[in-house]
């Protein structure tokens, strides 16, 4: 059965995500669209990996054999100019082919809604049902070729960066970051957002700026620090002021420092948050899930902005966006997006407002990231993820549902439920969940000393007696 995370499927190219599968999750979506009885329009776009141009094309030619016309990338896009295109054009779905920072080997059929962002579960769960009964049934439909669909009106072949990038420029300072001259580097990871920066920026160095299915010497297009040694590496050796790498599809940002820091994303977080509200004097409420910094909590507390926990996934976050007035909402893994932008996370858009805040307020990225230590007292954090079987993953998350009082010497003294178990201990929090995407135990900590958070991160592993391999 085709399974559906928490924004589509993915699966490994030739063994599960075959043309005949990706033809069932196609017709299931053609099929939830045709149901509503709307005059449907799918905007479609894909990433750099194998076959994706290929999957891409099948599936608009799929939808538009069912009489629903298709916008489609005429190039590589990004998952936001995919949103974004959804968004402006009123389009009832959009389709990204991607796996996003998965490694090379996977593929996925991304889904978002109408109003530029992630669709919301009981979408993904009424799509799911549709595509599972026509894997069910075997359907299928007879493909004409793609000239055919073109001529006819039912596929249209546009450059989303162009139209994309003119509309970033109005939202950030652009004329401000280039009159700073100061010096960047950015790492797309061999992702989506190849040859992007040019857009907006033409005094942008970059590494792993072209296309390679395979991802050159990069292991998953993941942003997070284990996976940008070799940024930080020319950083560190090159005097650069700033540097930030994007995930697969350009969605997600790691930003570094001029010192070859690694700044993670609840830094970038709570410095965008602190900009937006102090130096922009935008209003709104906070959205986070329940893997990011107490320190969002305790700046809301303290300015009396309501705060909004959700579950893993950026998608609560972008039905609440939708929903409420939020200023700022995101999670932990480099995803987040504010009310200057549609409701979609955007590792490019997030990179260039950094910059801003950077400019604006005359500091550095250190400068920025040390000011939140000084105002929040200390917070260090790390992410672990595990890759276990069915049984280990039951039993370790039955052993958290066994409430332990104690995790390596530190009382528990909180336990929220609200997606897997995070554990509250005095001066830190531990959370345990398992991916809904990959067959992975994620373990969070965050602490006042990376020694507290190694700690608490050895005692979930120990919840479940693993032995050394899994630490």
């Amino acid at each position: 059965m085709i399974k559906f995370g928490t924004d589509g499927w993915r699966a490994e190219i030739a063994r599960d995500f075959t043309f005949e599968n990706l033809s069932y999750a196609a017709l299931g979506s053609a099929n939830y669209l045709l149901n509503k009885k709307n005059d449907n329009l799918v905007v479609i776009g894909y990433d750099t990996r194998f076959l994706s141009e290929d999957f891409a094309i099948e599936t608009a030619k799929i939808m538009a054999e069912k009489g629903i016309k298709v916008i489609i990338s005429k190039e590589i896009s990004t998952t936001p100019q995919v949103s974004y295109f959804t968004k402006i054009h009123n389009a009832d779905l959009g389709i990204v082919i991607t796996a996003s920072h998965n490694p090379p080997k996977y593929s996925g059929f991304k889904v978002k809604a109408n109003f530029g962002g992630p669709s919301n579960p009981e979408e993904i769960a009424a799509i799911e049902k549709e595509v599972n009964a026509v894997e069910d049934s075997k359907s299928s439909v007879l493909l004409k070729n793609i000239d055919h669909y073109v001529d006819s009106g039912m596929i249209n072949f546009l450059d989303f960066k162009d139209e994309f990038y003119e509309y970033v420029k109005k939202q950030i300072d652009i004329e401000s970051i280039k009159k700073s001259n100061l010096k960047i580097l950015y790492d797309p990871m061999f992702g989506a957002g190849i040859q992007n920066i040019s857009y907006v920026l033409d005094n942008v160095d970059t590494i792993h700026d072209f296309h390679s299915t395979n991802f050159g010497n990069v292991d998953h297009p993941e942003p997070i620090a284990e996976c940008l040694d070799e940024l930080i590496g020319i950083v560190k050796s090159s005097n650069y002021d700033y540097a930030f790498a994007t995930d697969g599809d350009a969605d997600r940002i790691g930003a570094i420092d001029n010192e070859g820091n690694f700044v993670d994303s609840h830094r970038i977080f709570m410095i965008l948050l602190k900009y937006l509200y102090e130096v922009k004097g935008l209003k709104g409420k906070v959205a986070k899930t329940v893997s990011l910094t107490t320190m969002v909590n305790k700046y809301c507390e303290k300015n009396n902005i309501e705060i909004i926990e959700t579950p893993v996934g950026f998608k609560y976050i972008a039905k609440l966006m939708v929903d409420e007035d939020i200023l700022i909402g995101g999670e932990e893994s480099g995803g987040l997006s504010t009310k200057l932008h549609i409701p979609e996370r955007d590792g490019i858009f997030n990179a260039l407002l950094l910059l801003e805040v950077m400019v604006k307020r005359g500091m550095s990225l250190k400068e920025l990231s040390d000011e939140l230590d000084s105002e929040f007292a200390v917070h260090r954090y790390k992410r672990k993820d595990l890759k276990v079987t069915e049984e280990i993953k039951t039993r370790i998350m039955n052993a958290c549902a066994n409430s332990p009082k104690d995790l390596n010497g530190h009382n528990v003294i909180k336990i929220d439920t609200k997606d897997g178990f995070k554990f509250f201990v005095d001066g830190g929090w531990l959370l345990i969940r398992a991916s809904g995407t990959e067959p992975l135990l994620r373990i969070y900590s965050e602490a006042s000393s990376l020694e507290m958070v190694d700690k608490l991160i050895d005692a979930g592993l120990n919840l479940n007696w693993l032995n050394n391999k899994y630490k």
